[in-house]
C-alpha cells in the first residue's frame, strides 16, 4: 500500500559512486610516469578527459586538441580509442562493489549505484541495542545542514555516509582509483550531490536540504532522466527551469507529454524517484562505432563495417553467447540537428550464422557484411550523393550456449586488447545512459527512436500494404525482421531464417 511505499521509501539509503576522471586515472595506473603531469585522453581530435593537473592548467573535457595544446603546450596526450583497459577496470569496480552489496546498478563506465539500505538497517540495529547514540558522518553535509540525531532517517544517511568511504577506500586500495560519492534517499538525489565536492570527496544529501539542491540546477536538462528532446518541448512551454516544472500545471503537461511521462517528469523535478538500483549483469549487447568527418561512396561504408565487425567478433568470442539479432545506425551530417539524423534498421541474423559464431568467426565476416549493407541500402539511396559522420554496428538479443560459462564478470577481466590501429572510438551499451541517466529514469534515450526513424518506420509500413503480400506469407515473418530487407536476402538465407523458426 502507499503508506508501506511512503515508509519503505523514507528508509531508503543510495550511495552513488562516480570515479575520478576515469581514463585518466587507468591511464596513470598503467604508467605511473604520468602521475604528476598534465595528463589528456584523446579521441579523434577531442581531449574527452583529462586529470586534475591539467585541469587546474586549464585544460577541460571535450576540448579541441589544438585548443588544449595552446594553452597547455606540455600536455601529455595519451590515445584513448581502444576501451579496453577501461572496460576491463569498470567491470573490477563494479565486481569489488558487489563484494559488499548485491545490490549494484553500472551506470556508463565510471559511475556505480549501490543500494545500502540493508547494511545501514544492520548497523542501526547494532547502534540501537549497544545503546550508543553518538554516530559521525564522514565527508561533507550538502548545505552544512545540522543533523537530528533524534531522527532516523538522518542517523541512517549517516551511517551510509560512512559506507560510502569504506567503499571510496576499498576501491583505493585495491584498484588505485579515487572517486566522489552522494548519499541520498534514492539515485536521482544521491546523483546530483555526488559531485558537490570534487574530486575524491562524498556528501550526504539530508531530506531537508532537498527543495535547495533540486532547485539550484540552472537548467531542466540537469535533472538526470529529463532528456534532450523533452527539454526541447517543454522549453518550448515555457518551462527552463525546475522552479517552472514544478509550477506548470499537470494537465497541460499530460496533454502534451502522455500521463505517464508527465508524472514522471514532474516527480522528478522534486526530487522523487523510486526507480530500484537493479544489478546489471553481463552486457545484453555489444556495439562498435566508428565517427568521422566524412563517408561518401559505398567502398567506404563497406571497409569501415568490416572493420567494426573485426572488433565486435572478437568480443563476441570472448563473451561466449551468440548474437540473434543485428543492428545498423547510420548518422548523416546536418549543420543544424545532430540528433535528428541518426537512422537504425536491424534484423534477424540468419540461424546457419549464429551457429557460427565463436567457432568460425572469420568465415562470417563476408555474409554479415552483405547484411549490413542491406540493411544500409534501405536507409540510404546510394544513387544519390551522402555524407555520413558516423557507422555502428550493434549484435543484441544474447543467447547462451548450452553449457558455456559466458556473460560473467570475470569474464571482462581476462579479455585481451582487440586489434588497434583502425582508428575508431567504440561506444559500449553500458555507455549510451552517461550524460542522460540510468534506462529506468529515461524513457527517450534510445537514438534509434528518432522522429525521424518514427516516420521513416510509418512510411515502411504504409509501403509494405501497397506493394500487396510480400514473396512469403506474413504469418512466417519472425519477430522484428524488417520485411522490405529480408525480400532482398538471398534465397538460402531466407529459408534458413524461416527454417529457424518453425
Amino acid at each position: 500500500d502507499k503508506a508501506a511505499s511512503a515508509r519503505s521509501a523514507g528508509r531508503r539509503v543510495i550511495v552513488h559512486l562516480d570515479l575520478d576522471c576515469f581514463y585518466a586515472q587507468v591511464e596513470m595506473i598503467r604508467n605511473p610516469e604520468l602521475r604528476d603531469k598534465p595528463l589528456g585522453v584523446q579521441q579523434k581530435n577531442i581531449v574527452v578527459t583529462c586529470n586534475y593537473e591539467a585541469r587546474k592548467c586549464g585544460v577541460k573535457k571535450m576540448m579541441s586538441v589544438r585548443d588544449a595544446k595552446e594553452k597547455v603546450p606540455q600536455l601529455i596526450l595519451v590515445n584513448g580509442e581502444d576501451l579496453t583497459p577501461y572496460r576491463e577496470m569498470s567491470y573490477k569496480v563494479t565486481e569489488l562493489l558487489g563484494e559488499f552489496c548485491p545490490l549494484v546498478e553500472r551506470l556508463g563506465f565510471d559511475e556505480n549505484f549501490v543500494d545500502v539500505t540493508e547494511i545501514v538497517e544492520k548497523r542501526l540495529n547494532q547502534l540501537q541495542q549497544s545503546g550508543c547514540s553518538r554516530v559521525c558522518v564522514s565527508g561533507h553535509v550538502y548545505n552544512n545542514q545540522a543533523i537530528n540525531l533524534q531522527d532516523t532517517t538522518h542517523v541512517r544517511l549517516v551511517i551510509g555516509s560512512q559506507i560510502a568511504e569504506e567503499l571510496r577506500e576499498a576501491i583505493y586500495a585495491r584498484l588505485g582509483l579515487t572517486g566522489c560519492a552522494g548519499v541520498a534517499s534514492n539515485k536521482l538525489l544521491s546523483k546530483l550531490v555526488s559531485g558537490t565536492f570534487k574530486p575524491n570527496q562524498q556528501t550526504v544529501l539530508l531530506p531537508e536540504s532537498c527543495q535547495d539542491l533540486i532547485r539550484g540546477l540552472e537548467h531542466i536538462q540537469k535533472v538526470p532522466g529529463i532528456g534532450y528532446k523533452t527539454t526541447k518541448r517543454l522549453e518550448t512551454l515555457g518551462v527552463r527551469n525546475v522552479c517552472d516544472l514544478q509550477a506548470f500545471p499537470s494537465a497541460v503537461l499530460e496533454k502534451e507529454l502522455g500521463v505517464s511521462n508527465a508524472q514522471r517528469i514532474q516527480k522528478l523535478s522534486y526530487g522523487e524517484d523510486d526507480s530500484p538500483v537493479t544489478p546489471s549483469g553481463p552486457p545484453q549487447s555489444f556495439s562498435d562505432e566508428d565517427s568521422f568527418k566524412k563517408c561518401s561512396s559505398e567502398v567506404e561504408v563497406k571497409e569501415k563495417i568490416e572493420e567494426l565487425l573485426h572488433n565486435l567478433l572478437d568480443r563476441i568470442d570472448k563473451d561466449g553467447r551468440q548474437p540473434h539479432t543485428v543492428r545498423l545506425t547510420i548518422r548523416q551530417f546536418s549543420s543544424t540537428d545532430k540528433w535528428l539524423n541518426w537512422e537504425s534498421r536491424q534484423c534477424p541474423v540468419p540461424p546457419h550464422l549464429i551457429q557460427k559464431f565463436g567457432k568460425e568467426s572469420s568465415n562470417i565476416i563476408s555474409p554479415l557484411v552483405d547484411i549490413l549493407m542491406k540493411l544500409f541500402r534501405k536507409m540510404i539511396d546510394v544513387d544519390l550523393p551522402f555524407h555520413l559522420t558516423l557507422l555502428s554496428v550493434c549484435f543484441s538479443n544474447l543467447k547462451d550456449l548450452p553449457s558455456s560459462k559466458k556473460g560473467s564478470i570475470g569474464f571482462y577481466l581476462k579479455q585481451m586488447s582487440p586489434p588497434s590501429g583502425s582508428g575508431k572510438r567504440v561506444r559500449e551499451v553500458e555507455d549510451v545512459s552517461q550524460g542522460e541517466g540510468s534506462a529506468s529514469w529515461n524513457q527517450s534515450c534510445n537514438r534509434t527512436g528518432t522522429t525521424k526513424t518514427r516516420k521513416l518506420s510509418e512510411e515502411k509500413k504504409s509501403n509494405i500494404k501497397k506493394e500487396g503480400i510480400p514473396d512469403f506469407p506474413f504469418h512466417l515473418f519472425p519477430a522484428g525482421i524488417d520485411q522490405e530487407v529480408f525480400r532482398e536476402l538471398p534465397e538460402d538465407i531466407k529459408k534458413e531464417i524461416l527454417s529457424g523458426r518453425t
